[in-house]
């Protein structure tokens, strides 16, 4: 290539196309336009083919894998449970002693209705939550100490604020669909 503003000059190309010699092309950052009548000419980073320079935002991505897959998972329910476990309205809609078989059940459902794996599924079937609840009197009390604890974990996990808003209306939204009695 020859010193900037010899006769033989070019331009570089994008995207593999040929050099195109700098008398040829429009000045730099812009486009020609076809025609006298045509609108202006528009900066060149506007004109962009579909689909290139564009990626998807993060928070359309995996919200499981986002978010610290298992890990997060697992702090999140965990931290829940230790509220549940001294909880005098909840704890006792928990028959098992131990409280471990429902930290499973838990964390197996949460993963996979975020996009882990589909373990819940493979195990337990279709999800089929307020069936699932039926056999408890989950009233407004018992929605609103749910919440409680449930707000707790989710605010010791440190998510970003849009993850956590988005994890939080879930959160939010099952427990007041789950209420089946009045208090």
């Amino acid at each position: 290539m020859t010193g900037e503003g010899s006769s033989g000059a070019q331009r570089p190309s994008t995207g593999g196309e040929p050099p195109v010699p700098a008398e040829a092309a429009p000045p730099a950052g812009t486009a020609s336009s076809p025609s006298a009548g045509a609108r202006s000419a528009l900066p060149v980073e506007r004109l962009v083919t579909a689909g290139q320079g564009f990626s998807q935002p993060q928070y359309t991505d995996n919200f499981y894998e986002t978010v610290g897959g298992h890990a997060t998972f697992v702090k999140l329910v965990d931290a829940f449970y230790d509220g549940v476990a001294n909880d005098d309205v909840l704890r006792p809609m928990y028959p098992e002693q131990d409280l471990g078989p429902a930290k499973e059940r838990l964390l197996l459902f949460l993963e996979q209705y975020w996009g882990g794996p589909k373990t819940y599924g493979e195990q337990r079937g279709h999800p089929r939550l307020r069936m699932r609840h039926m056999p408890f009197r989950v009233g407004p009390q018992a929605r609103d100490h749910w919440l409680q604890h449930m707000r707790a974990a989710v605010d010791s996990l440190g998510l970003a604020p849009l993850h956590e808003a988005t994890l939080w209306d879930y959160l939010d939204r099952a427990a007041h669909s789950m209420v089946n009695a009045a208090d």
